[in-house]
């Protein structure tokens, strides 16, 4: 099975499921993920141009494993989306978007954003485990959440209502974190951690057959690792791209293989088979 890495013991002595989803919302508004992602006034355009720049430029396979063009037209809901910077790219490509976050705090920076660039969306602060009490049944032609779903206590209750809010034969596309990566490897060491704050209190990891355990329902028909942050962090943090050793010795081409076989994400693509 999965195995966790917890920063917090959550689920010890009289810490319950409530408790656990308040230290993760808690975690989550005091730093939203990519916050720090430009030092222009945050709210303004420039903030948000600088932040999507940013994002894509260091993990470029997102727009392509998004498909945002893809979805014109169609229902897609993303569960947790953030500072809304994948929200806002379905919104542009002519998606009817509905977003679910935990965070207050990053809800709200992700209106802002809407705001400011003249798209609209359905915005709910709910928690990921709670779907069906407030959105339709069989209704999303796409569920969609990058990197959200293995921070939350009850990663296989947030599937069981993917199931109720997708259509039959909708489309699920989903990041969570690799266990056989590098990344992990350094996790385990010591050497690293999973955010890039400190004291996340879950990031569960996984191996492919975890995730098909965990997608029984669905027909995964894609299931592929990517993504090594090859950057030296302190660099990174003063907005310097400086490769840090050993990927500033390696080809691309090299880099790229490493990618494929020890990447920290593993992107999925899978229908919903109903009645499964």
């Amino acid at each position: 099975m999965r195995s966790k890495i917890v920063f917090l013991i959550l689920l010890c002595a009289g810490i319950g499921a409530e408790e656990s989803i308040e230290i993760v919302r808690q975690f989550w508004d005091r730093q939203p993920c990519n916050i720090k992602h430009s030092s222009a006034p945050l709210g303004s355009k420039e903030y948000f141009d600088q932040v999507e720049k940013r994002k894509y430029f260091v993990e470029p396979h997102i727009p392509g494993f998004a498909e945002f063009e893809a979805w014109k037209g169609k229902k897609v809901l993303e569960i947790g989306c953030g500072i809304g910077t994948d929200a806002i790219n379905f919104a542009r490509a002519g998606a009817e978007v509905t977003v679910i976050e935990l965070s207050e705090k990053s809800l709200e920076i992700a209106k802002k954003r809407f705001e400011v660039y003249g798209f609209t969306a359905n915005f709910l602060c709910i928690d990921g485990e709670q779907l069906s009490q407030y959105l339709p049944k069989g209704h999303f032609d796409l569920v969609y959440s990058f990197g959200v779903i293995h921070h939350t206590p009850h990663p296989d209750l947030i599937i069981k209502e993917i199931e109720k809010v997708i259509k039959p034969g909708g489309e699920l596309r989903i990041m969570l974190y690799s266990k056989y990566s590098t990344k992990n490897l350094l996790i385990l060491l010591g050497l690293a951690q999973p955010e890039a704050q400190q004291g996340c209190p879950i990031a569960e990891v996984y191996s492919k057959n975890d995730i098909l355990h965990l997608l029984s329902a669905f027909n995964v028909y894609s299931c592929r690792k990517d993504h090594i942050f090859s950057y030296d962090v302190q660099e990174y943090k003063k907005y310097n791209y400086v490769k840090s050793f050993p990927w500033n010795f390696l080809p691309g081409f090299v880099f790229h293989f490493f990618e494929k076989f020890l990447g920290w994400h593993y992107l999925i693509k899978a229908k919903y088979v109903e009645n499964s």
